[in-house]
């Protein structure tokens, strides 16, 4: 690991992501690594730092797989997505996807917290999240 990727680790603010959202997301990670390795080390790299909790107990403002969510970024405009599977990825309904570079940074942040990230043309964004809306899932 490079200084530059510890430096980058250290400004990152700290995340949680349930134990099954981390399970599947590492699946998919594993699923998608030799098409598109880029978007798989992030997202791995996510998982990695990240605090994992039990599914039952994880807090109700915080960025999970189906959750929406309000963000502004750099051009303070304030944007209203929900993080999906890329499956169910649709931008014109603001399905964002968890395997793009947005998707990956917003996993597991709360409400209130502001991450820096990088847009695929390699240009940096600050983006903060205002509100965090889930629902309620029952886990057989």
């Amino acid at each position: 690991m490079t200084a530059n990727e510890v430096n980058s680790r250290q400004n990152k603010p700290v995340i949680v992501i349930s134990d099954v959202d981390e399970s599947r997301l590492s699946r998919l990670a594993a699923t998608v690594s030799s098409r598109m390795p880029d978007l798989s080390d992030d997202l791995l790299a996510e998982l990695e730092r990240a605090q994992i909790i039990p599914h039952h107990l994880m807090p109700e403002k915080v960025v999970q797989i189906g959750s929406t969510l309000e963000y502004t970024s750099d051009d303070s405009q304030k944007r209203q997505v929900t993080l999906v599977y890329p499956g169910d990825a649709d931008i014109a309904q603001g399905k964002i996807s968890i395997l793009t570079p947005i998707g990956t940074a917003l996993i597991g942040l709360s409400e209130g917290q502001a991450i820096e990230w990088a847009a695929r043309d390699g240009r940096r964004h600050l983006l903060t999240v205002v509100t965090v809306s889930n629902v309620v899932e029952t886990m057989s």
